[in-house]
């Protein structure tokens, strides 16, 4: 029964950890952030990218 305790315990503490982790990314709105800042890699890549030009 302890065992069984722990594991719900460990299970409980790694959801708050991710329910707090992905607050935190919502409420500083660091998803945008990060793309805004590989933008310009994206974009690096995207202009590289061959494309048929006949239509």
């Amino acid at each position: 029964m302890q065992t069984f305790l722990t594991v719900l315990l460990i299970i409980a503490i790694v959801l708050v950890a991710l329910f707090v982790l992905t607050f935190v990314v919502y409420f500083f709105n660091l998803d945008m952030k990060l793309t805004a800042a590989l933008e310009p890699l994206f974009q690096k890549h995207y202009d590289k990218i061959k494309r048929d030009k006949h239509l």
